[in-house]
């Protein structure tokens, strides 16, 4: 399948999925240096190729490599830019109740997206798309990336690199560009935005911290739009670019909550995406009365299923939080899907595979009762 106007599809995903044994084995292995890179990479193209048998024996549309060759969601392809290093930091990121990993990205030269791995990560995938399925490419936003780089930790030697901080946009939108054009030479026609800075800044909690306030927001609000629409219209003109906003996943925790609200003016009324993946699955998301800010003709994709725990979603319910969100935007113009992916980090959600399958199963089975089109 190489269409396509049916993207994002009434029952879709937002992309990672939970890393099997033998690959985590295998990822620790090669990290103590027990196996060599390319037997670590056997076993991810084993794994790759079971998971998408999964997902096209689960009647799903689109296929990914489910993220199993990163540890993170975004800091993998934020290593694979050229002047941009993974380094050791001082703690990791806070989430409740845990802490990820200590890593971060680093800038330690010029910044470009010339040969990105992510390429011939694309490519393996896009090999196995049949008439029935289209590939489809995950990466953070270019937002993501300024906010990772503006961490004050590493904030001096960033800034030694790019004293100017509107050279540093710069560089990033041509970076990104480049990684999109390489892309597209691939054949990829499918790529999704994952950015969970829009939730972190309408978290009013952390408005003291981060020093924000109503004025604040709209002018963040704008740089986030106008960075990542730098990006968007750059893109080829039959590409499809959507964006996953989420408020945090790692090991079933979240890092933020609040409603959409203070930045959906922004996100929704100004970011030049086609489509929006959203976290909805809990009280934490707010109302849906910040989708009036969807412009006509975009479509969103309401994430009401979660992947945070195995317990599945009672299926009225759940439509009939679908026909609320209708009184805001069109059903023809919704989907469903999980809030997130099911390991946005190697270390994964806490449920097992075949939760993880039967909430796919759940999210099919309502769409299908929805919508006459969901097939």
């Amino acid at each position: 399948m190489t269409e396509t106007k049916h993207v994002p599809f009434r029952f879709d995903y937002v992309g990672s999925f939970l890393r099997p044994a033998e690959l985590k084995k295998a990822r620790a292995d090669y990290e103590a240096g027990r196996i060599t890179k390319e037997e670590l990479k056997k076993v991810e193209d084993e794994c790759i190729l079971e998971l998408i048998a999964k997902q096209k024996k689960a009647g799903y549309h689109v296929i990914t490599d489910g993220e199993f060759r990163r540890a993170w969601w975004h800091m993998d392809f934020f290593w694979g830019l050229n002047g941009i290093e993974k380094h050791a930091s001082a703690d990791g990121l806070h989430f409740h109740g845990e802490t990820t990993k200590a890593e971060t990205a680093v800038i330690t030269g010029p910044i470009s997206g010339k040969n990105h791995p992510f390429i011939e990560h694309y490519k393996f995938v896009k090999a196995q798309e049949d008439e029935n399925t289209i590939a489809k490419q995950t990466i953070p936003s270019p937002a993501q990336l300024l906010a990772q780089l503006r961490i004050p930790e590493f904030a001096e030697q960033n800034h030694s690199v790019y004293p100017d901080e509107t050279k540093l946009k710069e560089d990033i939108v041509k970076a990104y560009i480049e990684v999109i054009h390489d892309l597209y030479d691939a054949g990829c026609r499918n790529v999704q935005f994952d950015d969970c800075t829009w939730t972190l800044y309408a978290d009013r909690s952390v408005w003291k911290y981060f020093g924000i306030d109503e004025e604040k927001i709209k002018i963040i609000g704008q740089e986030e739009a106008d960075l990542n629409n730098a990006v968007i219209a750059g893109k080829p003109e039959d590409m499809v670019i959507t964006t996953h906003v989420c408020r945090g996943n790692f090991h079933s925790t979240y890092a933020s909550e609040g409603p959409y609200d203070p930045i959906a003016p922004y996100l929704f009324g100004k970011e030049n995406v086609d489509a929006y993946y959203l976290e909805y699955d809990d009280a934490r998301s707010g109302s849906f009365e910040a989708l009036k800010y969807v412009p006509d003709g975009k479509k969103v994709v309401l994430g009401l299923i979660t992947t945070k725990h195995p317990e599945l979603e009672d299926e009225n319910r759940i439509i009939r939080r679908i026909h609320e969100v209708a009184l805001y935007v069109p059903l023809e113009n919704l989907c469903l899907s999980p809030q997130c992916g099911f390991a946005s980090t190697e270390e994964g959600n806490k449920l097992t595979e075949e939760d993880e399958w039967a909430k796919l199963a759940l999210v099919r089975r309502i769409a299908q009762r929805v919508w006459k089109d969901a097939d």
